[in-house]
């Protein structure tokens, strides 16, 4: 049974395009340049920290300080939503992600029972490590934890290996590419929008406890048992496995 609720950050519950445009503006390219360069870094795998060795070679982000400073507009129209609808269904609510601190001024006033982040753990997706802390912090096991983010790498596959319910959200860049992967099929749940997420979970109650697939078993065995009852569990968009 699914008792807590945690989302990634960054393009899941926030979006990062304002502040993309900022680091644009900071390296001096257009905003068009940077996020083609982004895409190239998603499709290739690597960390999206190589968008700036590309554009300007030698230039440390860390050393002036990253922009990453959310705000309340960044958010996306449906995260309030859907957070409060969790709320009315009893359900704890945490959000972790690979981000410094100081994303609680974002969420103000929104029902959220934890924050954490790669930052205060030191300790970044897709480590084991971050979900063992993920759990810790929540207070439940890891089957009945509800992990929601937009990448397969940092978020759904780890998810799954952690033994959590995997819910993957198509939007944002990592978002629509990742879609495409036949791996995709392995995730719990797949929506399209933060407002299906409230519904698509009570569906998902009768049937997660013989879907979850505990760490120490094949992944193929809980992508198959997923897969029998995909037309419940997908919400939207082209199914990879069927491309």
């Amino acid at each position: 049974m699914i008792t807590t609720v945690v989302f990634d950050v960054g393009e899941t519950l926030v979006d990062e395009s304002r502040l993309w445009r900022r680091w644009a503006d900071r390296l001096g390219v257009p905003a068009h340049v940077l996020f083609a360069v982004l895409g190239a870094v998603i499709e290739r795998g690597e960390h999206h920290r190589r968008v700036f060795e590309i554009l300007r070679p030698g230039f440390d982000p860390a050393r002036i300080g990253f922009p990453d400073v959310f705000e309340a507009c960044d958010l996306y129209p449906d995260a309030a939503l859907c957070l409060h609808a969790l709320d009315r269904q009893g359900l704890r609510i945490g959000v972790a992600g690979n981000q410094p601190e100081g994303i609680e001024p974002a969420l103000e006033g929104l029902p959220v029972d934890f924050v954490a982040s790669s930052a205060r753990w030191k300790v970044e997706k897709p480590s084991p490590l971050f979900f063992q802390k993920l759990a810790e912090e929540a207070q439940a096991a890891p089957g009945e934890i509800a992990y929601v983010g937009d990448r397969l790498d940092n978020d759904i596959l780890p998810a799954l290996e952690a033994g959590m319910i995997a819910v993957f959200i198509r939007r944002g860049p990592w978002g629509y590419l990742h879609a495409r992967r036949p791996e995709i099929a392995r995730a719990h749940l797949r929506i399209e929008s933060l407002g299906e997420l409230p519904e698509a979970l009570t569906v998902a109650q009768a049937f997660l406890p013989v879907c979850v697939t505990p760490p120490s078993e094949p992944s193929n065995t809980g992508r198959n048992a997923c897969a029998t009852r995909r037309d419940l569990m997908h919400r939207g968009g082209d199914d990879p496995a069927d491309a």
